[in-house]
């Protein structure tokens, strides 16, 4: 099944971009009357006819819409300090959405190795990822913050911070069951600070595991969220 984005949707006429109507037409070589699946992104998944086969501007009509399609019972919110190399955080990116993610936010600490994230390249990876897994809500993308300044505007119910270093941690998967709202932390190649961990648990977080194996941070970041999907499910 070949899954079309289209962010805006109204009743009546429609237009795919330029990109995805140059995939659907010239590519996929549909014509006019030939059925396409569209998703918006905001939970809207749509069955529409296409009524104008313009490979710089799709006209489709709306045949059927399902409301809230793949939704979750809960909220997901994974806190991340991207890699050095960032290949390694795009791979991060479409495997959590594929899995099932609601937002995720760039991390700026201590120990980061990279500071700055281009949004463009990380939302279209996503965009990619949640059409090939049929799904129809699209992960938020939050620019990178600083980690003082984030832990401490964030009201999620269940609040955990992944770490290495020495002291009581428990299993991630011990701590979320009764949650629906989630928010894990992720820290960077060389792993939170003492001052970072000191001040999250001084705040509300969790210091949580995540297993035996010490994980590389994308690693980490897909088996935090394959971990809360697999249990809150």
């Amino acid at each position: 099944m070949n899954i079309f984005y289209c962010p805006e949707i109204l009743t009546g006429q429609n237009f795919l971009d330029q990109e995805e109507s140059a995939h659907a037409i010239r590519v996929l070589r549909m014509k006019e009357g030939d059925d396409l699946t569209i998703v918006d992104g905001k939970g809207g998944f749509y069955r529409v006819r296409v009524t104008g086969a313009n490979p710089n501007q799709c006209k489709f009509e709306i045949i059927d819409k399902k409301e809230k399609y793949s939704k979750r019972n809960f909220y997901l919110h994974l806190a991340i300090a991207p890699t050095k190399n960032f290949d390694r955080t795009e791979w991060f990116l479409e495997k959590a959405t594929e899995i099932g993610i609601d937002e995720i936010t760039f991390l700026n600490c201590e120990k980061s190795e990279r500071r700055i994230v281009k949004l463009e390249r990380a939302e279209k990876i996503v965009v990619s990822a949640m059409k090939q897994s049929v799904k129809s809500f699209l992960p938020k993308l939050n620019g990178m913050i600083d980690f003082k300044k984030f832990i401490i505007t964030q009201l999620a119910k269940g609040k955990f911070i992944a770490h290495c270093r020495e002291g009581e941690r428990l299993n991630l998967k011990d701590c979320i069951i009764n949650h629906k709202n989630i928010l894990i932390l992720i820290g960077p190649e060389g792993d939170f600070s003492e001052t970072e961990v000191k001040l999250a648990n001084e705040i509300g977080y969790t210091s949580v595991n995540l297993g035996d194996s010490r994980l590389r941070t994308e690693t980490a970041g897909v088996v935090a969220c394959h971990t809360v999907n697999l249990l809150c499910n």
